[in-house]
């Protein structure tokens, strides 16, 4: 039996799914604080911590690396809003295994929780796992189907021509992103472009690499050398050897071990913490940042040394709101692998629903349209996906809500005037619905408070939670 906790200050919530995830077979612990929370973290172990992001005085941030620092393998799924999906994309960079928005669907948390000890049971294995394997994934691509689609756009055309330039040389390669801009995916179709493509692909979040254990799961450890240390650790750089090593936010890697990664880079040799014995390897190292490494390195962040030696070529990808073009291509991508997931047969999207998309700012970038239609397809029970079946906030987020810069910069490359939708009903709507959430979050989410502050009954608030798809 599965061990979860579920961490959130509003107690119906924790109630409600402790029953529903005891009925589904998983052993569940429930805390209502974060001072609650730490101490079960520390007394328990957990498959999967499940934590709203808002907690009082402290957050999801903290409650990740609470997690982390007992068990680097315990997966962490945080519960937001979508007014919050930025910071909880962040959270992801940070190590999270995803994030899940309310209104929470019963069917969309179990898929979810499954995936994640999916994740959690591949690490601790150490095995081959093609989607879910924790904060290292090891991947032998000569039996891996093809998981990268190239865009239509002219950016998405550009990056594929820099991956044909780069793929076949041993050239290490920064890529730039912003985070959910799909910096992995471009790294794995380098590797299957390579003459490495039928040895492993590892990849690691370096997020999710705590100061005390970085060096022994990149390098290893002998027995005994250090205190928990019962046995002999082989290394994710070992265990890559002849294939090619990717670091996901390179950036976020302890400033010891980058000095140790800078001698294995430099000549290719590893020890293992508490061995003696120098071990050679062989592999192509391809590391992501969602910064530039540049500014990291005058904070103090980053070596400058261990910068030269990554940056023999640079990818930048453009953020999904710079690639309309693109978006109907990957959302049906998407509803591909739904429909596989949940055994449906969605034919695809209405017009409707992919002009929101095409004007919606994406956050998330390709993480974010990947949740959504997951979430959209879950709901759907018709041939196509319609306008209701999405998140309110996303259908009342058109391109006049866009940063003035943008707008600006827009104009400016394409010669396009962006006409302002005057439709003063949607913008009242719209007003309606951006108070309601904050004056929920603002109570906790309780509803009597916030109905008092609304001033409004609370059944004059149901009824707006059910409009707007809030319940």
């Amino acid at each position: 039996m599965n061990n979860i906790l579920v961490i959130d200050d509003d107690v119906d919530i924790c109630n409600l799914l402790n029953r529903f995830l005891s009925k589904n077979g998983f052993h569940v612990d429930t805390a209502f604080s974060a001072t609650t929370a730490f101490s079960l973290i520390e007394k328990n172990y957990y498959d999967v911590v499940l934590s709203d992001f808002r907690l009082g005085n402290t957050d999801g941030k903290e409650i990740l690396e609470k997690v982390k620092q007992k068990d680097s393998a315990t997966q962490v799924i945080i519960i937001t809003g979508y007014s919050d999906i930025k910071i909880a994309v962040d959270v992801i960079k940070m190590g999270a295994f995803d994030y899940i928005t309310k209104p929470l669907l019963p069917d969309e948390i179990l898929l979810l929780l499954n995936k994640a000890i999916q994740k959690k049971e591949g690490l601790n294995n150490e095995s081959v796992n093609d989607e879910f394997t924790g904060s290292v994934s090891y991947r032998n691509n000569e039996y891996e189907n093809n998981s990268f689609i190239t865009g239509i756009s002219r950016q998405s055309k550009e990056i594929e021509k820099q991956i044909s330039l780069v793929a076949p040389t041993n050239y290490s390669v920064i890529i730039y992103g912003e985070s959910g801009t799909g910096k992995e995916s471009i790294a794995n179709a380098i590797h299957k472009n390579s003459n490495r493509r039928f040895n492993n692909f590892v990849s690691i979040d370096c997020g999710a690499l705590t100061k005390e254990l970085a060096g022994s799961e990149l390098f290893g450890h002998e027995k005994g050398a250090f205190t928990g240390a019962i046995s002999q650790k082989i290394g994710h750089f070992e265990t890559a050897n002849g294939g090619t090593v990717f670091l996901d936010e390179v950036a976020n890697l302890p400033y010891d071990t980058q000095i140790a990664l800078l001698r294995v880079v430099q000549e290719r040799k590893l020890r293992r913490i508490g061995g003696t014995r120098e071990i050679d390897i062989d592999i192509r190292i391809l590391v992501a940042s969602n910064e530039k490494l540049t500014e990291a390195i005058s904070r103090g962040k980053f070596r400058q040394d261990l910068y030269h030696r990554f940056n023999e070529f640079s990818i930048h990808l453009f953020p999904l709101r710079e690639r309309e073009k693109d978006i109907e291509l990957f959302a049906n991508h998407f509803l591909k692998i739904a429909n596989r997931d949940l055994g449906k047969n969605i034919s695809g999207f209405s017009s409707e629903v992919i002009e929101v998309f095409k004007n919606y700012r994406w956050p998330g970038n390709l993480r974010e349209l990947n949740n959504i239609v997951k979430r959209v397809a879950l709901l759907t029970d018709s041939n196509y996906i319609q306008l209701n079946s999405l998140p309110h906030e996303i259908t009342f987020q058109d391109k006049f809500t866009f940063h003035l810069d943008s707008v600006n910069t827009n104009n400016e490359k394409e010669g396009n005037s962006h006409t302002v939708r005057n439709d003063l009903k949607s913008i009242a709507l719209s007003a309606e619905y951006k108070t309601i959430v904050d004056v929920l979050k603002q109570v906790n989410y309780n509803k009597s408070k916030a109905a008092k502050l609304l001033e409004i009954d609370r059944k004059t608030l149901y009824n707006k939670l059910k409009q707007y798809q809030l319940l």
